[in-house]
């Protein structure tokens, strides 16, 4: 018994020693006052804003701005989605109907869908500058390690909101870009059927991530009411969970990453 105490306590310190340890918790919870002062002032909502920051780390031509115009597109997809719930129907008879009378009946309906579309396209362009932004100028390295992999995460649920909204105009473009997107989810590794690994982690066609993601063998009436309800409920809030915990971080690392001058 003492020999097992003795192993989780070596355990213990050399993952806590770790520099993933440390890059995800920033002090450690010994039960002292200092400490319990500590874990107070680390919410995230008392450090959405920095007492100082350093003047070269928001230099336009350094961060080119591209992590503040994501998230305000984010604030305008979320904004101009709410607005197109209320006139669209995630079932097969009027999805495509809605879409139409959106586009000719609807007031300011092109205005409010061309809004949502653009802006998508235009947050897929700003995250991948602002990973690319973040890669050239290194601000991925220790101690920001742990924010880099919640960008990361965070990039990877942008491109999953614009697949998952490809599905809802219920048109030919959109069924046959969904059915090859599908298809391809069918050859992944471990998860799909036809992938690496897969026949050997028990995937078949009836239980694979691409029978998941359609709700059957084929596009159809579960798949559009899945893919809307990933789009819509879901995959939002994952990523303001996220977003919270991505911009507590960059405060709590020191603030926006900027030039060692």
């Amino acid at each position: 018994m003492k020999a097992l105490k003795k192993f989780l306590s070596s355990l213990k310190q050399k993952l806590t020693s770790s520099d993933i340890w440390k890059s995800i918790f920033r002090h450690t919870y010994e039960d002292t006052p200092k400490n319990r002062i500590l874990a107070i002032r680390s919410n995230v909502f008392y450090h959405l804003h920095p007492i100082k920051i350093n003047r070269n780390a928001v230099r336009f031509r350094y961060t080119w701005g591209m992590g503040g115009i994501s998230f305000l597109l984010f604030l305008i997809l979320t904004l101009s989605g709410i607005l197109l719930m209320f006139y669209y129907r995630p079932t097969i008879e009027y999805a495509y109907q809605d879409m139409k009378s959106l586009k000719y009946d609807v007031p300011f309906g092109p205005y409010m869908r061309n809004i949502h579309r653009w802006a998508a396209h235009a947050m897929i362009i700003t995250v991948w500058l602002h990973m690319l932004r973040v890669f050239l100028t290194g601000s991925y390295k220790p101690p920001r390690q742990f924010n880099w992999v919640i960008g990361v995460q965070l990039l990877v649920l942008t491109m999953l909101l614009s697949f998952t909204g490809y599905l809802l105009p219920w048109d030919q473009l959109s069924m046959w870009a969904i059915t090859v997107g599908t298809n391809m989810a069918g050859a992944a590794p471990f998860f799909g059927h036809q992938g690496p690994f897969g026949p050997q982690f028990g995937m078949r066609p009836d239980n694979d991530i691409r029978f998941v993601l359609l709700g059957g063998s084929q596009v159809g009436a579960s798949s559009i009411l899945r893919f809307y309800v990933l789009h819509c409920i879901a995959i939002p809030i994952v990523m303001i969970i996220l977003l919270c915990v991505h911009f507590w971080r960059v405060r709590k690392d020191g603030g926006i990453s900027g030039p060692k001058f």
